[in-house]
């Protein structure tokens, strides 16, 4: 292959990149060195030529923001920050790439790394979360900024590949952003035709240009991606010029540019060149260094970005400075934000429920929810899957964030949910103290699971709030009744599931869920009504699980419940007890918080002493029996719902209080 000399400086900086790359995939055996191989020149175009970012503060608010889709290729994005002077990312920290308690992990993460902007490895969540980060860019910006003052002014910068051009999520974020015409998000779409099975055209040939275009994107092909930086250059700063769409630039690579046997194969997407391969390609581009060296001259053109950074944020320091004496209660406002307070009294109108007050489904209590604190809580920002009027997620009086109104707070997402999920992720991932939240049916949960785990392990504090959460949403069916999906998302470290019993529980779970804000919350919700227990509180939430109705000593039975089904606890345990029982009813909103108390408080609750247990709840068993052991029992769904009116499926299913009542003797 014909490979361009390193003479100049633009070759040498790029072939620094090359080099970190395949010195650190070898030295672990691990990686993908076909992309940042490949992407070189690109990253080199992007970074040293418009990437505007401080190196030795990689938190400072008004950076552009760089999100690596193709996550596999994260050695490129090591490179960048080792070679540009982040000092997280030290030459050790190269040496030591995917290997235990490493700072450059196999795929980048946002906790472990400053610098990276988003945990990416799925493919197609990047873009999706960058879609997300353009949104609150966009949305700050529209609040904030006044004529002469632009305080948010940034932009949202991708490197995508095939592979996230072909998963779904991808397709929906940039349909949506698309439609919203956000202008400040640039993709760069590295088109090497080669993924893991080989080329492309076994499974991939339409034309992705005009996929874009038709989204309503502007796009641009770049067919030189090896060699023609200038060219690189000039598109970005077309896409740059064009403010009231997207834009899409097809670089055409060649995967493990370089390497005389490997390039342009399957072979370099995954796996390590080896030692001779190395030295072959270290002779293709006359590269005549060691491993992990990088020559002088190069550090020193990277490191520009050092002085460069220090001045951008200088001069943002000095905008704001203006700004807070020509705007003071904005700047106040905005500056609370990135701190990441909640504004005092935002929870305060919440409302408190008794028995005598009217039971409504938790869904409703949670569109009450939201209009009591969703005005005093301007950082919320969110809406729905195209179900608003099924989740209820919309706040009075606040329009519909569109084109041309960016200060508006209320999403519609489409029929996206995936897309919806990822790009609350991103609206997180920003950093500026926005909360984001959305709705859909709970069983939809399933589109969303890729990145709600992402939401977790990243430790955003994105709200989904999930409705219809049971076989008693009735005639829909099947196909709409969660069975397995609570335990499903239980199931994921750091996501906090909460499936509130009432009014109190349900105000309870949103004072959690906002105050959470490095973890994410799933609400499970009603579409039926239930009654509002005398003993019920938001604050116990907290807590996980409380003792809602208890007899006078020792219980010899506990009856545990969650969600519409609490009621039915309570109400098996007035006849229990009148059979001369000692019941305990104990609301379990949330395991996980459960789990975190003490064993003290857990033993409390559910003293060990007492073995006789039975769980209530309208969804799989799986994992109740924990708390059941092998003396209790559970009432549970453990098959596929049905189509009919909800309290029938509810009584077919064996959710009633004789039921309850029938299975507690059953223990003896």
């Amino acid at each position: 292959m014909v490979v361009a000399p390193t003479t100049s400086i633009e070759s040498l900086c790029i072939n620094s990149i090359r080099f970190l790359a395949v010195d650190a995939i070898n030295k672990s055996n691990s990686g993908h060195p076909g992309l940042p191989m490949g992407c070189a020149p690109m990253a080199f175009a992007l970074w040293d030529k418009m990437l505007r970012h401080n190196p030795k503060n990689p938190r400072w608010f008004n950076r552009d923001r760089f999100v690596l889709s193709a996550g596999h290729g994260c050695m490129l994005l090591y490179a960048l920050l080792h070679l540009t002077g982040y000092d997280a990312v030290t030459l050790e920290d190269i040496k030591q790439f995917r290997q235990w308690g490493s700072r450059t992990p196999g795929h980048p993460e946002t906790f472990e790394t400053p610098g990276v902007e988003v945990t990416t490895g799925p493919l197609g969540q990047g873009i999706s979360n960058a879609v997300g980060l353009a949104i609150a860019e966009a949305h700050l910006a529209a609040r904030f900024n006044r004529p002469g003052h632009t305080l948010v002014d940034h932009t949202t910068y991708v490197l995508m590949g095939d592979g996230c051009n072909q998963e779904g999520v991808a397709s929906e974020a940039a349909s949506l952003a698309g439609h919203l015409g956000l202008g400040k998000l640039i993709a760069l779409y590295d088109d090497n035709h080669i993924t893991i099975d080989g080329n492309t055209a076994v499974s991939f040939t339409e034309d992705v240009l005009k996929r874009y275009e038709s989204y309503g994107w502007h796009v641009q092909h770049v067919p030189d991606g090896n060699t023609d930086v200038n060219a690189i250059v000039q598109a970005l700063e077309a896409a740059k010029a064009v403010t009231d769409k997207p834009s899409l630039i097809k670089v055409t690579t060649t995967i493990g540019y370089g390497s005389p046997n490997k390039a342009n194969t399957a072979g370099v997407h995954g796996a390590a060149l080896g030692a001779d391969e190395a030295e072959l390609t270290r002779k293709a581009l006359e590269w005549t260094y060691g491993d992990f060296v990088v020559p002088e001259e190069s550090y020193e053109h990277w490191r520009q970005a050092i002085q460069r950074g220090a001045a951008a944020e200088g001069d943002w320091n000095a905008t704001l400075a203006a700004y807070r004496q020509a705007y003071p209660a904005e700047a106040a406002e905005f500056e609370r934000l990135l701190r990441g307070e909640l504004p005092e009294g935002w929870d305060s109108t919440l409302p408190t429920f008794t028995p005598a007050d009217k039971g409504l489904a938790t869904r409703q209590h949670s569109y009450n929810a939201l209009n009591a604190f969703g005005p005093k809580l301007p950082e919320l920002i969110g809406g729905s899957a195209d179900l608003t009027h099924s989740n209820l997620t919309d706040i009075k009086g606040e329009a519909s964030f569109q084109k041309g109104g960016e200060a508006n707070r209320y999403l519609h997402f489409g029929v996206r949910e995936h897309a919806m999920a990822a790009i609350l992720n991103g609206i997180a991932y920003h950093g500026s103290g926005l909360i984001p939240y959305g709705g859909t049916f709970l069983v939809f949960a399933g589109y969303m699971i890729g990145a709600i785990r992402l939401s977790a392990l990243s430790e955003l504090g994105v709200i989904y709030v999930l409705t219809h959460d049971s076989i008693g949403l009735g005639e829909d069916g099947p196909t709409h009744q969660p069975i397995e999906t609570l335990a499903n998302l239980r199931a994921i470290p750091n996501l906090l599931v909460i499936r509130p019993g009432d009014g109190n529980e349900t105000v309870g779970a949103y004072q959690v869920a906002v105050t959470n804000r490095k973890r994410p919350t799933a609400l499970a919700l009603s579409r039926q009504a239930m009654p509002n227990q005398a003993h019920s509180s938001a604050a116990a939430v907290a807590k996980g699980g409380y003792i809602l109705d208890d007899s006078t000593g020792t219980p010899d039975l506990i009856l545990i419940g969650t969600g519409t089904e609490l009621d039915l606890c309570v109400q098996a345990a007035v006849q229990l007890r009148a059979e001369g029982r000692n019941v305990r009813v104990v609301s379990m909103p949330c395991v996980e918080l459960f789990e975190e108390q003490d064993a003290s408080y857990r033993d409390s609750v559910l003293p060990p002493s007492c073995r006789k247990r039975v769980v209530v709840e309208a969804s799989s068993s799986f994992g109740w029996h924990k708390y059941t052991g092998l003396d209790g029992a559970s009432i549970s769904i453990d098959r596929f719902g049905a189509s009919a009116p909800g309290p029938v499926c509810l009584e077919k299913f064996g959710f009633t209080v004789d039921n309850v009542v029938a299975t507690a003797k059953s223990l003896g």
